[in-house]
């Protein structure tokens, strides 16, 4: 591992993310009668892709929406700037970790989905998300948050237009919650302006249809999984290295599976809501494999998990995975889309680190250069902790970008307890645990469960 590497800057990174920040800051006060400074960021966007075909659509573009003068087209080509430069980012950044790791990329393009005619619920879509660009963050009240209502509802019922309409659904309720507009101290400039962008670009024909899938046939090699918590959601996602039969080139996988959840459930009961829509979490608590036949998977790497299609193979020791079969492994192609920093999380696995804290901050010190340990994002529904992350001395996890820099999120640990080697996993009791502190939790999880199950048959009945 060429750990300098990833502490090296990156050149036009800064660059480009200066662009989007100017956009985004134009988004802030709204783009109906645009101020100089609004201008300047417009400006400064078109100039960040003036080499690129979006040049000519993007200039005129920023030109029109200077003047207050901005066609519902006029934002889309602004949003699909910003997205560009976003994906820009995110190219140069997953290139750099594959030169310090050493990793292939797959050279495969995601296949486009088919284009089909506007539905006019895309472009009344299109109509309020044109509307809050104008009105800004600022600008948002009840009224014009309330304009997406409609919509959604009228989405929701269509498999192909859900992806959208779950997004407009989220983004409306969280602008909401946020109003009047006039009133907030602080903006998610950047957050807001993701979701703004990308749902733009989703009111596009066809860029909201499913990615093709084909198969999968062999074995796989789970490495760990990240756990995702919402207050009424709940997300696995194992990450894994998939041997294909027939001695072809083995590749990084996931494979998730997300379920609603009251918040009372919290902790280790949260894998009772996930294991009974995912074999591969029994497995992964076990140490197992998993043989797959036929299994649905995307170009990006995603297996659309059936339990009807695999089955449990050997025991599979995660680390050894981690040594042995990672780093000749092909990662993923990312989709256009979905080219974004945030979404950067790369299995990678670290040993001859040394682990320092400072100022209540852990990193890893790997051929004494620092690498900044996300302690946050171990979930509490597991044996790993902070203090045995500190306490080891190999790795595996994701590495991620974040606030300027690489970070690694530990999904398990090689640490030694009581004299003892240990491997602590972050989905160390998604199987199940005898663990006290895991098996308080899952009763509670169950008390809580059965208590809501009755509950709401009661209400049935009425």
């Amino acid at each position: 591992m060429r750990a300098d590497l990833l502490s090296e800057p990156i050149a036009g990174l800064d660059e480009a993310l200066a662009a989007v920040d100017g956009f985004d800051q134009a988004l802030v006060a709204g783009l109906l009668r645009p101020q100089p400074a609004q201008a300047a960021g417009l400006t400064e966007l078109a100039h960040a892709v003036a080499g690129t075909p979006l040049a000519a659509r993007v200039a005129e573009a920023a030109e029109k929406t200077a003047a207050g003068a901005a066609s519902e087209d006029h934002f889309i080509a602004l949003a699909a700037a910003r997205t560009a430069l976003l994906g820009s980012v995110h190219d140069a950044l997953v290139s750099r970790l594959d030169e310090a790791f050493g990793r292939t990329r797959s050279e495969e393009t995601a296949p486009q989905a088919a284009e089909r005619q506007a539905a006019n619920l895309l472009v009344a879509a299109r109509s309020w998300l044109s509307d809050l660009a104008r009105s800004g963050w600022q600008g948002i009240d009840h009224d014009v948050i309330s304009g997406s209502a409609q919509v959604v509802s009228a989405m929701l019922p269509d498999p192909a237009l859900r992806r959208l309409a779950t997004l407009l659904d989220g983004f409306a309720a969280e602008l909401a919650a946020s109003c009047p507009g006039t009133s907030l101290e602080r903006v998610p400039v950047r957050r807001w302006g993701d979701l703004w962008s990308r749902a733009m670009l989703l009111t596009l024909p066809g860029a909201a249809e499913e990615p093709a899938t084909g198969t999968a046939t062999g074995r796989l090699l789970p490495l760990g999984v990240d756990l995702q918590e919402h207050a009424t959601a709940v997300q696995a996602q194992v990450h894994a290295v998939f041997e294909p039969v027939g001695g072809a080139v083995s590749r990084v996988v996931r494979a998730s599976v997300s379920v609603p959840k009251p918040d009372t459930v919290v902790g280790a009961g949260l894998w009772q809501l996930l294991r009974p829509h995912m074999s591969l979490l029994a497995a992964l608590g076990e140490g197992r494999s998993m043989d797959l036949v036929g299994m649905p998977v995307t170009a990006e790497g995603d297996l659309v998990w059936s339990d009807e299609q695999a089955r449990p193979g050997e025991p599979a020791d995660a680390f050894a995975t981690a040594r042995v079969a990672l780093p000749t492994a092909t990662d993923a192609v990312t989709a256009p889309l979905d080219r974004h920093p945030a979404r950067i999380a790369v299995p990678v696995f670290l040993e001859g680190y040394v682990a320092q804290t400072d100022d209540d901050a852990l990193s890893f010190a790997v051929a004494g250069h620092p690498l900044i340990v996300d302690t946050d994002r171990i979930p509490s529904a597991g044996p790993l902790t902070p203090e045995a992350v500190a306490a080891s001395g190999a790795c595996i996890g994701l590495l991620r970008w974040d606030a300027g820099t690489y970070r690694v999120q530990p999904l398990a640990v090689e640490t030694t307890v009581r004299k003892k080697a240990v491997a602590i996993h972050a989905g160390g009791w998604a199987g199940g645990t005898t663990d006290k502190a895991g098996v308080k939790a899952e009763k509670a999880a169950t008390d809580a469960v059965a208590v809501l199950r009755e509950r709401a048959g009661r209400l049935l009945r009425k």
